[in-house]
């Protein structure tokens, strides 16, 4: 049990919740301004789903990865994968993807069925074609013939999932409706997830070189993708603090909504240890620092929004 719990890496999990707890508890506080109201099953069922989805994801990669090589030679957490270290055959993961993968949809059909029926038949619909597009996306990074995260596009499919996606869509689940103001946060939740993904990409490179793995890190070069991912940290609380000033918080002078920014001084300390790195094994810590980060910053939009408000 302990393999595939390791398998399962449970350092991702904070960044898989972020987007939920973003995109739900700001639904939470515009229902809140327009008297709606909000379910707590449907946040619930959410973050069920988005949890059974990082799993199938990190089970679809360690396979992937694991019988295409990639794996061999690798520092920091990939050293223990469950598939290259052979402490889970191959068939075994296998079968865990697939079990994952029927968990997933039925998880997602029942948050649907919770958010959309009866009254909202054709969202149902459009929304289980999303679900089963987030399903072949967890799979799809690694697994097959052409997995899209060895032609350079890992980020763009973390962008679009983490991000606008997970946001978007998880307000939507609450509010039945869309605001462009919801963008924004999206977009910073996208941001942090690409972060993420290219500092790990960054600490694989000469391994991924090795596999023949062309992340954008690889295609990009090292220093290139040192840039990337600085502007990928400075621009989130951007865009958190314009949303909030769009929203009139500044001039309602209210300003405990900000409390969010204080992340501005530990995201600047943690831009300039990774822009002091000089070797790509060294970035190995930073991934769960910033994966934290990300959490931290839907936490503390949603404390704001609902609490200090």
């Amino acid at each position: 049990m302990s393999d595939w719990i390791k398998a399962a890496r449970l350092r991702t999990l904070p960044l898989s919740l972020s987007g939920i707890i973003m995109g739900s508890f700001i639904a939470k506080w515009r229902l809140w301004e327009q008297g709606g109201t909000w379910d707590w099953e449907i946040f619930a069922l959410a973050i069920l789903v988005t949890l059974l989805y990082q799993i199938l994801s990190n089970y679809a990669n360690d396979y992937g990865d694991g019988i295409k090589g990639t794996d061999k030679n690798r520092i920091g957490e990939a050293e223990a994968r469950a598939v290259a270290s052979g402490k889970i055959t191959a068939k075994q993961m296998r079968n865990a993807v697939i079990i994952f993968s029927v968990l997933s949809f039925v998880a997602t059909v029942a948050l649907l069925y919770t958010a959309f029926i009866p009254d909202y038949i054709n969202e149902f619909y459009i929304f289980i074609g999303l679900g089963a597009a987030s399903i072949l996306a967890a799979i799809g990074y690694t697994v097959g013939k052409k997995p899209y995260g060895y032609m350079g596009l890992g980020d763009l499919f973390v962008f679009i999932f983490f991000g606008l996606v997970s946001v978007g869509g998880s307000y939507f689940l609450f509010t039945k409706t869309f605001s462009w103001d919801i963008l924004l946060p999206a977009t910073a939740i996208g941001m942090m997830s690409m972060a993420v993904l290219n500092l790990n990409n960054m600490r694989d490179i000469e391994s991924d070189r090795l596999s023949g793995k062309n992340s954008l890190a690889l295609r990009i070069g090292f220093r290139s993708a040192m840039i990337y991912e600085i502007v990928l940290l400075q621009l989130p609380l951007i865009l958190i603090l314009v949303f909030l000033g769009i929203n009139g918080f500044i001039e309602s002078g209210n300003y405990k909504v900000f409390i969010v920014m204080i992340l501005f001084l530990p995201l600047m300390k943690i831009r300039r240890q990774i822009m002091a790195v000089k070797e790509p094994r060294e970035l190995d810590p930073f991934l769960k620092q910033v994966g934290i980060m990300t959490l931290m910053m839907a936490v503390l939009t949603a404390v704001g929004l609902n609490y200090f408000n």
